[in-house]
């Protein structure tokens, strides 16, 4: 995954903040919105297109686009480095495969000593009923 090919690919759009704030809220646009379109990227593989769709089913539009929101800072640069941040975790973490759970076989010696176990609590729980005459 390269990084620079992904933001050289990214749109960025200033919006006004909603809430409370006063003046600022009205006058700045602080809040940055990300959209990213995952179906005319070139940065990625078609198998890799498939992969994030599939993973990201449920944050692209019907377009296939993804959109981001960042409003957390007054700072348009910042909210712009933070919602950056937050696409690059995103798509590394829908990347990223998981490993494959090998089962592992249970020793005999580990059965055998269970079984005995069980052997010795039987006989000591036996031991311990009154004596048939």
């Amino acid at each position: 995954m390269e990084n620079e090919k992904l933001i050289s690919e990214l749109q960025f759009k200033a919006v006004r903040s909603s809430g409370a704030g006063g003046q600022n809220v009205n006058k700045v646009s602080s809040k940055v919105v990300l959209s990213f379109d995952l179906k005319n990227s070139n940065a990625f593989s078609n198998e890799e297109k498939n992969i994030l769709e599939r993973k990201l089913s449920t944050r692209l539009t019907n377009d296939q686009i993804l959109i981001l929101n960042c409003d957390e800072d007054r700072s348009q640069l910042k909210n712009k480095e933070i919602v950056t941040k937050r696409f690059l975790a995103i798509i590394e973490q829908g990347l990223h495969i998981p490993k494959i759970r090998k089962a592992t076989k249970i020793p005999k010696s580990v059965i055998r000593k269970r079984i005995k176990d069980k052997k010795n609590v039987s006989d000591i729980k036996k031991n311990r009923r009154k004596p048939e005459f």
